[in-house]
């Protein structure tokens, strides 16, 4: 599986999550706070919104609930 992250194709196994198929790709940070501190996956659950990316054009989707599918394109820093 194949999904484009900001332009870019990364590689993913069937059933990850989004934030999973990233870390995998060694992309830790995908967004910044207002205060310009780095944010990706923190709680895994989707509690907290530091892992929110904008996903086939939806914007505020959290990686860590999103199934990553075949052909997503994943925008990061919009959200």
């Amino acid at each position: 599986m194949i999904v484009q992250v900001d332009g870019k194709p990364v590689a993913g196994r069937d059933g990850q999550s989004l934030a999973g198929v990233l870390h995998a790709a060694g992309i830790v940070a995908w967004r910044q706070t207002r205060g310009g501190a780095p944010r990706g996956l923190f709680c895994g659950i989707g509690v907290c919104f530091d892992c929110l990316v904008t996903v086939n054009g939806e914007p505020g989707v959290r990686a860590c609930q999103r199934a990553a599918a075949d052909g997503d394109i994943v925008v990061t820093g919009e959200s």
